[in-house]
């Protein structure tokens, strides 16, 4: 008997007795994979509506997300291997609960300090009921099944990608009960609780002889490093960079390298570590990991800034929103689909094509963006966002794959756990980075912003005969209020400046002041999505570089790797 065949024997020896039901098994699992993989593109456009109905902060917002995908990440591996210790069934009945509860706190959140809190256990909850969805369809199908299950659990994922930012759209707009933006969340409590009551009845338990003790320091360390990086690029801008963020950020570093050196140090001793450090002197597996940091660090802040930018500068609803980013949700799951076709015969190609596609459709919109910034509109970007989906999809689905493929058989486990936690990472600290620079962008081209705006406005003062030192004494606080508005770490917060400025008797020039203010706030944002866009089309160009340093990997090498590393591959 084989290695590959021997650990499936072992994962499928220990289940309850009883009558199975394979195909309904497997939707319970995917209705809880569905729910989790909606809830990181659903909040996207609910961004704005929720700043609105809780006040919430810039740096709120990004903890939002941020927070609950450093959250899965941080755990997504000893979730896996809770499972196989104490029982996949147990686990994922455990996280699929604490998963509804989550969404039960935040669909009912009364201020942005508990919805973040909420959404930390809510990635928390996650981390441990995602990966049993992979071992539970490992264990329940026999291996000439496994193919077709897995192959509808990659339809899931593209399905929720393509249906989150829509259905968070209408739910949205449909302002149920007058609840806004917490529908998104509450949606998910009858929905939850059904699948808990289902994997009650019919999901057999399985568990691994294998499994190991837990590695609960590492969790602690990479948890803690990870933190300490975040935080301060998350609440730098807010905090307005005091000393003490730096210091925060290099213990983070110093931390992380802690981690490093207890897990080679574990590993020495014989103990399972939570990451292999073995595996970081393959050259391909380093450089696969950094490209999927960078790959998922620039993809998921590209939906929090183009939303933000098309509902808070355009003023588009969050319905128009989720309508006007459907291309690039389109995309990627018809570039996905023609990729698991040609991807066995390209090889690493196959990412450099699909990345190529990426950043010419990542530039198109940016180009969209600074030809018709203030006044764009759905139809003008709606093919460069189809191929900009087009490219992700084409390359996300082979990306760990050909990462894998060169990886000794008996690493693929913990290289594919690590590669998947690493995506979580990325997305995390890619939300922190790109979105301080974002708006960050807000405040330091709020001055050309007005510039832009102060001859219409003169003009239109002197439309109603002001003109001279009462008018410059207009433009000057137009100026202020607007520089001082869009410096704000709080954009729902109204500045001294801004109070001053509205005070004006004439209630003409207090209208003729406000559209000129609803002018360059469309020209400010238009300005700082363009050059984001831009530092994320050179990201994504970053990783067509990275891609040259994996090894080549011939279309048979692939397809043996994906026959033989069915059963070896599990998150974790």
């Amino acid at each position: 008997m084989s290695e590959i065949e021997e650990k499936s024997a072992v994962r499928t020896a220990q289940h309850e007795p009883g009558p199975h039901h394979p195909w309904l098994i497997l939707a319970i699992v995917l209705t809880a994979a569905f729910m989790q993989l909606v809830d990181v593109s659903i909040v996207t456009v609910a961004v704005a509506s929720i700043q609105d109905g809780l006040d919430a902060g810039y740096a709120q917002v990004q903890w939002v997300l941020a927070g609950y995908t450093l959250a899965f990440a941080v755990l997504l591996i000893t979730g896996s291997k809770l499972g196989d210790r104490l029982g996949r069934k147990r686990v994922f009945i455990l996280g699929m609960a604490g998963f509804t509860l989550a969404s039960l706190l935040c669909g009912t959140a009364g201020n942005a300090e508990t919805l973040i809190a909420a959404r930390l256990l809510q990635g928390l909850a996650a981390a441990l009921m995602y990966p049993q969805v992979y071992s539970v369809i490992q264990v329940t199908f026999p291996p000439q099944r496994r193919g077709m299950a897995f192959g509808i659990l990659g339809g899931v994922i593209g399905l929720a990608a393509i249906t989150g930012p829509l259905v968070g759209g209408l739910l949205i707009q449909a302002d149920l009960f007058g609840w806004s933006w917490r529908p998104i969340f509450l949606v998910n409590i009858p929905v939850g609780l059904l699948a808990v009551v289902l994997a009650a009845r019919f999901i057999p338990e399985s568990r691994a002889t294998d499994a190991g003790k837990q590695d609960l320091m590492g969790v602690l360390l990479v948890t803690a490093g990870l933190v300490l990086l975040v935080y301060p690029m998350v609440q730098g801008r807010e905090l307005g960079w005091p000393p003490y963020l730096f210091v925060m950020a290099a213990a983070g570093v110093v931390v992380l390298a802690v981690f490093g050196w207890y897990e080679r140090r574990r590993e020495g001793r014989g103990h399972a570590p939570l990451i292999r450090t073995g595996l970081f002197r393959n050259r391909g597996f380093t450089a696969g990991l950094l490209l999927i940091l960078v790959f998922y660090g620039a993809f998921l802040p590209f939906f929090l800034v183009f939303s933000i930018y098309l509902q808070s500068g355009l003023g588009y609803s969050a319905l128009h929103t989720g309508v006007a980013v459907l291309p690039y949700a389109l995309g990627s799951g018809i570039g996905s689909g023609v990729s698991v076709a040609l991807a066995p015969k390209l090889g690493r190609v196959a990412l450099q094509i699909g990345l190529t596609v990426l950043v010419i459709g990542t530039l198109g919109i940016t180009w969209a963006v600074h030809e018709w910034g203030t006044d764009l509109e759905t139809r003008q970007v709606v093919l460069p966002l189809l191929v900009a989906g087009l490219g992700f999809g084409f390359t996300v689905t082979p990306l760990v794959t050909l990462i894998l493929a060169r990886i000794p058989l008996a690493d693929a486990g913990s290289a594919s756990g690590t590669l998947t936690t690493a995506q979580q990472i990325g997305s995390s600290v890619g939300v922190a980075v790109l979105g301080a620079f974002f708006f960050g962008l807000l405040g330091s081209q709020a001055n050309a912003a007005t510039a832009e705006e102060v001859p219409r406005l003169r003009s239109e003062l002197a439309a109603v005969h002001i003109t001279g030192e009462p008018a410059q004494q207009v433009v000057d606080g137009f100026r202020v209020c607007f520089h001082d508005r869009a410096a704000a770490s709080d954009p729902t917060t109204v500045p001294a400046s801004c109070r001053r400025a509205s005070d004006h008797p004439n209630a003409t020039v207090q209208r003729v002041v406000q559209a000129a203010s609803t002018r360059a706030l469309r020209t400010d944002f238009a300005q700082s999505v363009e050059r984001t866009l831009l530092l994320q089309s050179i990201l994504f160009a970053g990783c067509l570089v990275l891609v040259f340093v994996l090894p080549k990997v011939r279309g048979r090498e692939l397809s043996e790797f994906e026959e033989n590393s069915q059963d070896a591959v599990i998150i974790g």
